[in-house]
């Protein structure tokens, strides 16, 4: 099916991106139980793309509609947190830093910021020359890895919080589930800063043949 036809897969994703705005104020928050329904509206809205994806392919429901709402969605959700995760890391009290980090590296959000930003406004000027890129393979490990560091982050803070209510510090359940929950927001982000720039210049090298004179529209694609 294609052409820009609403369907279900496209259904689902204007939704991931109308969930967007929930996640933003959600992570602004102060209390463990908001970091909690953050970061299961942002589970939710992260597996519809597994949903809506395996739909499309299944019944043939490619459109390019969806080809172009598909990504903008996975961008409108980093955005959604990777802000929130900037602003909160920076509060004062050490409680909010990331692990392995500290307050989030304005250069972080540059590059990833940077990365999304050029992508599509390449995509934007491929679409004018006939070419609809959809997202690839490494845009998707980049999106995954994001998508890991966002979720693992949220329920950081959930638990860190929780733990300060209950009195678990120096506890073993502390000692255990602490380094290791902290190590997988710190590895996956520093996995998916890899991933941002790698993934871009695999998105340069499938589509260069728009750069030459004459190109045919075909979208080797990224996301």
């Amino acid at each position: 099916m294609a052409g820009s036809r609403i369907n279900v897969p496209n259904l689902i994703t204007v939704a991931r991106i109308a969930a967007c705005p929930v996640v933003f104020v959600l992570a602004l928050g102060q209390s463990a139980g908001v970091f909690l329904a953050a970061f299961i509206v942002f589970v939710v809205a992260a597996v519809s793309d597994l949903w809506d994806g395996y739909l499309a392919r299944k019944h043939g429901w490619i459109t390019d509609m969806g080809k172009l709402l598909d990504p903008l969605a996975d961008k409108l959700l980093m955005a959604a947190t990777m802000v929130p995760f900037y602003l909160v890391s920076h509060r004062p009290e050490p409680i909010w830093e990331i692990p392995w980090w500290g307050p989030m590296p304005l250069w972080v959000l540059l590059v990833i910021f940077g990365r999304e930003l050029f992508v599509t406004l390449f995509r934007s000027w491929a679409a004018r020359r006939g070419a609809v890129i959809s997202a690839g393979p490494s845009g998707k490990y980049k999106a995954f890895t994001q998508n890991i560091f966002s979720g693992a982050l949220l329920l950081w803070y959930s638990f860190v919080l929780h733990a300060g209510r209950a009195g678990w510090e120096g506890s073993g359940i502390w000692e255990f589930w602490g380094p290791l929950h902290g190590g997988v927001v710190g590895l996956s982000l520093l996995v998916a800063l890899v991933l941002t720039v790698y993934s871009m210049g695999v998105y340069l090298v499938q589509n260069r043949y728009l750069f030459s004179p004459g190109a045919e529209a075909k979208g080797a694609g990224d996301s």
